[in-house]
């Protein structure tokens, strides 16, 4: 029996589909495959050979891809479920799974770019294309030149480096009037440097590095670069194009899918770690208290309760919010702006509750779980990684409804779609 399921046998929702549940069936049969060789990833700061191929092969990171593409197209309770069994395995393979659902984004570019970029797109394994420092305060620069634009920078947080086939990357310009402006310019694998330069606490195996030009610049054809001004009218312009629910969100609820699956990976690894707890607790004797073992002590049966009331809680606010995104996608009806932040927010706050339990369980269970063969310590390392996520952390999200809910004038939750203040 798995102890993070629910203790009230949750109703299958009517927007998991059959190839969803497919999918994600066959990511939990690859669990402890993706286990076995986290590890090896986080070495290799990237994920191994077995890996990737398994998980490619299944399709996970084709989820929104279009079938003339060779994805499947799902909605958001679909990738929400392949997305929580990816985090209870291996997070960094759910996290590079959230990186490809931004793919289907690049099929808004013009058509002689999407036939560039997707001519390899059944056959590759790995997320097709990966995007770095779009939304960044600081990104790269750009100047206009013949046919094109030549680019220079360093763009971080390029999840997936290591296994794409192109690179999306922020850029600031001087427009004819002389404002700054921002675009995002596409670059293939073998027009861009990948550094070494990933060396962190979790998710290593996600191959986040920064990427740089080959030379002190490098060029970008016109058809290849965007103003990020076009982009909500280049994305809502896929609403309907290709056949899937996937394409039928609007332009807020595509915005809400990216919070909504990032809190469906918190998800998987708490599922994750309390089943490797109770499975550790039951054969383990306690250091200094005369209990059989140490799931026989209160203090731990008090913390494993507390925890699976926090996945189930979790596990609740995520699928009402991905099952509202798949109604609204069917009834051709978007959220609005005030919606947008809200719902992030109670999201956000689950990545958080669920870090809490995460790290309750490794102390309550004690000194065996810093051993790296144990798959507790990369629970609680990678959801600390997770919760740092500047799109993810709490208090600043707090701080956007904070201001809402007491009348105080907005701002701009990125910054990416206008120049830093005082530029």
């Amino acid at each position: 029996m798995n102890p993070a399921a629910p203790h009230v046998p949750e109703r299958e929702s009517e927007f998991l589909s059959e190839t969803g549940r497919r999918i994600r069936d066959e990511i939990r049969d690859l669990i402890p495959v993706l286990r076995a060789n986290a590890a090896e990833g986080e070495r290799i700061g990237a994920l191994t050979p077995e890996t990737l191929k398994a998980v490619s092969d299944v399709g996970v990171f084709k989820l929104t891809l279009p079938a003339e593409y060779g994805g499947t197209a799902l909605g958001a309770r679909d990738i929400t479920e392949i997305v929580t069994a990816l985090g209870s395995g291996d997070a960094a393979v759910g996290w590079l799974a959230i990186v490809a659902t931004a793919t289907r984004m690049s099929l808004a570019y013009p058509e002689r770019t999407v036939e560039e970029v997707f001519r390899d797109a059944r056959t590759w394994d790995g997320p097709i294309i990966i995007g770095a420092s779009l939304l960044s305060p600081v990104v790269g620069k750009a100047r206009k030149v013949d046919g094109g634009w030549m680019i220079s920078g360093k763009w971080t947080f390029g999840s997936g480096s290591r296994h794409a086939a192109w690179a999306t990357v922020g850029v600031e310009y001087t427009s004819e009037d002389g404002g700054r402006r921002r675009a995002m310019a596409l670059m293939p694998r073998d027009e861009f440097r990948i550094l070494d330069d990933w060396h962190v606490m979790g998710l290593m195996g996600t191959s986040s590095n920064s990427i740089t030009t080959l030379d002190e610049e490098g060029f970008v054809p016109e058809h290849r670069v965007f103003d990020m001004a076009d982009v909500p009218r280049m994305v809502d312009t896929l609403r309907g194009r290709y056949d899937g629910l996937g394409f039928k969100l609007g332009t807020f609820g595509s915005m809400l899918l990216t919070p909504t699956i990032f809190a469906a990976l918190a998800l998987g690894m708490a599922e994750g770690c309390l089943e490797c707890f109770t499975e550790q607790a039951r054969h383990r004797k306690p250091f200094n208290l005369p209990y059989p073992t140490v799931a026989d002590m209160p203090s731990v049966q008090v913390t494993a309760g507390k925890a699976r009331a926090a996945i189930n809680v979790a596990r609740a606010t995520i699928h009402q919010y991905a099952d509202e995104l798949d109604r609204r996608a069917l009834r051709d009806e978007d959220f609005t702006p005030f919606d947008e932040p809200k719902i992030t927010m109670d999201l956000v706050f689950t990545i958080h509750m669920l870090a809490q339990a995460i790290d309750a369980l490794q102390l309550a269970l004690g000194s065996s779980t810093v051993d790296l063969a144990n798959p507790i310590q990369r629970f609680v390392r990678e959801i600390r990684v997770l919760a740092t996520h500047g799109a993810l952390r709490l208090d600043p999200m707090a701080e956007i409804n904070g201001r809402e809910i007491l009348g105080t004038e907005p701002f701009m939750k990125m910054s990416g779609f206008e120049p830093p203040a005082g530029r």
